[in-house]
């Protein structure tokens, strides 16, 4: 598997945004840079923006925002919300903007990548040679209370597959990293990664361990190029914690796919 492709105007990098909106979500205990703490969903959709606004970034030359990306968003409870009605390019969501997501009742996480696999049976067909390998970025803050297990489903997208490799799942468990990790003294620049499940202490984050893709080289080459030193080679596309540095960190990973 080479993850070499670059996403450029004529291949365009899929992204499929899975965000659990379930009611905790609401829960105020993500710490910020200065101390203070603020809600689980105001943190994840800020992290989100500034990814967005990335990508926009690397895709604009002049005044003009090439469709260098695309992207498809799910917002997720005990349903499934599309939230820009099917894929939009890089261009579209600039112009469309972020959606306004809110927290509520339960958390179905089989039905969120049932549409995920949905989506690439439609969309893996299409894609040719050059065309970077899609990517999932699923992003949940508690256990499953309703369907089925997701990581049946995971496991069968993880073994899709386009030239450039096998379809990619990331994971952000955002969580109070006590509960988390048996090292919760993390520094995002710093930060090793997750390379075992071993070093987490919760069922349901190593279950997300095993339905989290390896970290490529060329996207470990990127995240080096952000700032974020650290990452180690082996480590799984699987974040863990309550911190913004954390959570900014995991998103700017959706964004890693190479360039040019």
């Amino acid at each position: 598997m080479s993850y070499t492709a670059a996403a450029n105007r004529k291949n365009p990098a899929l992204i499929i945004y899975l965000l659990d909106c379930s009611g905790s979500m609401a829960t105020q205990d993500v710490k910020l840079n200065d101390g203070s703490t603020e809600t689980r969903m105001n943190v994840v959709l800020k992290a989100f923006e500034e990814s967005v606004i990335r990508m926009i970034q690397l895709s604009t030359k002049g005044t003009v925002i090439s469709p260098r990306y695309r992207l498809a968003v799910y917002a997720y409870t005990s349903d499934v919300q599309d939230v820009f009605g099917g894929i939009k390019t890089i261009d579209q969501v600039a112009q469309i903007g972020l959606p306004t997501l809110t927290a509520q009742t339960q958390t179905n996480t089989e039905a969120a990548f049932l549409r995920a696999e949905e989506l690439l049976r439609a969309e893996l067909p299409k894609l040719s040679v050059g065309v970077p390998a899609p990517l999932i970025c699923h992003m949940t803050d508690g256990e499953v209370n309703m369907g089925g297990d997701a990581s049946i489903v995971a496991q069968r997208i993880m073994r899709m597959n386009v030239p450039d490799g096998n379809v990619l799942i990331e994971n952000i468990f955002v969580s109070p990293s006590a509960q988390l990790l048996r090292d919760t003294a993390i520094d995002a620049k710093s930060w090793p990664g997750i390379s075992s499940p071993t070093e987490l202490i919760n069922d349901y984050a190593k279950r997300l361990f095993e339905m989290s893709s390896a970290v490529p080289d060329s996207y470990r080459s990127m995240m080096l190029e952000m700032g974020y030193k650290g990452l180690q080679l082996g480590a799984r596309m699987m974040f863990a914690g309550n911190d913004y540095p954390l959570i900014k960190m995991a998103f700017a990973m959706s964004t890693a796919t190479p360039v040019r």
